[in-house]
């Protein structure tokens, strides 16, 4: 189970369990999608925790039959930024799940409606989260040297800037991506923006360190594209706020279900991005993904018929 909060959700107006649910799919894809059509509310949902479970398959078929059925109709993968009575901000990670295939449409007014539902708040941290490091693990920004006929300063301590904070800490978090205090100070203008967007820090630190490459040749250079290229969506605020205590506020952006890039869901159709769309994985080929496709298409307009 993932933490409260996080994991798997069902999405409303689904038809009885049947035998025949996911006939028209793939073996592989057919097993996967039974096995999460049972798992329980709040179950975890990431491609390791699932390959745990599933013996036939590894990390990369799991993904790949994930891929399939978010094309399918069957499951969005979405982050929730959630905002308590604290004015704490915090991204909640989930994969709504429908055993009842979907289409686009569909699934864009129902995530509209569900950025406007109400929802509990966040618990403190992911299941995977690794704790906190110590502020001593902050690299020190540079001093000038003294003249020998003045009094030592103090040691300079670095601010409590978040954007610059977050990005001091990736290389104790991870060895990949160690930066020095001058490229943080490069990056922060950059992770400042996504602040100003609304993420919390550890919506962008997961952004920066999720799928890394084994060995990173430059990590100012890697971090730098990433903080470009997924630069989140600047979301409207109202522009008349009611007076009074404001209630808890909650946005959603949709994931892609293959690399994980956030965006509205009119901008990932099938739950998949632009690349990720254009892209047919060695192990799926793609004759057999068009065909489920069409599959996929005819019943779901059977089912409107119903």
């Amino acid at each position: 189970m993932a933490n409260p909060g996080y994991g798997k959700r069902s999405a409303p107006q689904q038809l009885p369990r049947t035998r025949e649910d996911f006939s028209l799919l793939p073996t592989r894809e057919r097993y996967v999608a039974g096995f999460v059509d049972h798992l329980p509310e709040g179950a975890a949902m990431s491609v390791k925790q699932l390959a745990k479970q599933l013996p036939l398959y590894g990390q990369q078929a799991i993904s790949t039959a994930l891929n399939a059925l978010s094309v399918a109709g069957h499951l969005r993968r979405v982050r929730c930024s959630v905002t308590n009575a604290s004015d704490e901000t915090r991204w909640v990670y989930r994969t709504f799940w429908s055993r009842t295939a979907r289409d686009n449409e569909w699934w864009n007014a129902y995530l509209a409606t569900e950025n406007n539902s109400p929802d509990e708040a966040p618990a403190p941290e992911e299941p995977d989260a690794e704790p906190a490091p110590e502020a001593t693990g902050v690299p020190q920004q540079r001093t000038p040297a003294q003249a020998p006929d003045t009094a030592p300063a103090k040691p300079r301590t670095v601010e409590a800037r978040p954007a610059y904070l977050a990005l001091a800490r990736l290389g104790r978090n991870d060895h990949r991506l160690p930066l020095s205090a001058d490229d943080c100070t490069a990056l922060e203008p950059l992770a400042t923006q996504w602040l100003d967007r609304g993420v919390s820090v550890d919506y962008l630190t997961h952004a920066l360190t999720a799928g890394l490459p084994a060995q990173v040749d430059s990590p100012l250079g890697l971090l730098r594209r990433r903080l470009t290229d997924k630069m989140p969506p600047r979301l409207p605020t109202a522009e008349n706020p009611s007076p009074g205590t404001p209630a808890p506020t909650r946005r959603i952006l949709m994931e892609c279900t293959d690399c994980g890039r956030p965006g509205q869901p009119e901008a990932l159709p099938d739950g998949l991005c632009r690349p990720c769309r254009t892209t047919h994985h060695p192990d799926t080929p793609p004759a057999e993904a068009a065909d489920v496709r069409a599959r996929m298409t005819n019943l779901r307009d059977l089912l409107k018929t119903v």
